[in-house]
């Protein structure tokens, strides 16, 4: 199945969410640049606010695949298909190069948080919380937002995304309350391949945007 946006696909996500959380308390949160641009339209349809999860991975050096990730509050969370032995075995392998690519991505994220930050959890303490991707080739994503928000007491979680691998899907059903995939890939491309027009403003007019969103609902 492929898009001709990302707000297209996200108007479709919108239009299966909104009979059934319409008059509820809904927060929805971003998982990436274009995932906002996704979840602008369900944000619309459900008169809910919009916010933002900094997120930035940490690659497997020379393989395409995720170490894991780390969240805007400085925790870093292992990709969860790795067993533990092989998290064991990465992480003796790589220590040094995991060690700096975490202080590297930790200040990327501090730079681009400016002053206070993007998500606040006042606006996702007991309200449905639907995390919204572009695309899921792994459940690590996912991962580190379920670990961001333990401390924070939410009614559900809802994980609604265009398109996921078959393994994305499989970490899915053991992380979320309830999901929304509109396509499920067994051989998943980049995410860009599944929609015709691939236009992202650039990751600080998003978070610019967000946080005049969120500002408004404050």
């Amino acid at each position: 199945m492929y898009f001709e946006s990302r707000e297209q696909a996200g108007q479709i996500l919108a239009a299966e969410l909104v009979e059934k959380y319409r008059y509820e308390n809904c927060a929805v949160v971003a998982l990436s640049d274009g995932a906002v641009l996704v979840g602008e339209q369900i944000a619309t349809a459900l008169h809910c606010v919009l916010t933002m999860l900094l997120i930035e991975d940490i690659q497997v050096p020379g393989e395409d695949m995720s170490f894991g990730a780390m969240a805007q509050d400085g925790n870093f969370t292992y990709n969860g298909m790795f067993s533990t032995g092989e998290i064991e075995e990465y992480a003796s392998e790589y220590h040094g190069y995991l060690d700096e690519q975490k202080r590297e991505v930790f200040q990327k994220i501090n730079r681009l948080l400016g002053d206070g930050g993007i998500i606040s959890n006042d606006l996702l303490r007991d309200h449905i919380v639907i995390l919204v991707s572009d695309g899921l080739s792994s459940g690590a994503s996912i991962d580190v937002a379920v670990e961001f928000m333990k401390p924070i007491r939410v009614q559900r979680l809802v994980v609604a995304t265009p398109t996921a691998s078959v393994q994305a899907v499989d970490r899915l059903h053991i992380l979320a309350d309830e999901l929304h995939i509109l396509d499920v890939k067994e051989n998943f491309m980049s995410v860009d391949h599944y929609y015709n027009q691939n236009t992202i403003p650039s990751h600080e007019d998003t978070i610019a945007k967000i946080n005049q969103i969120v500002l408004n609902w404050r």
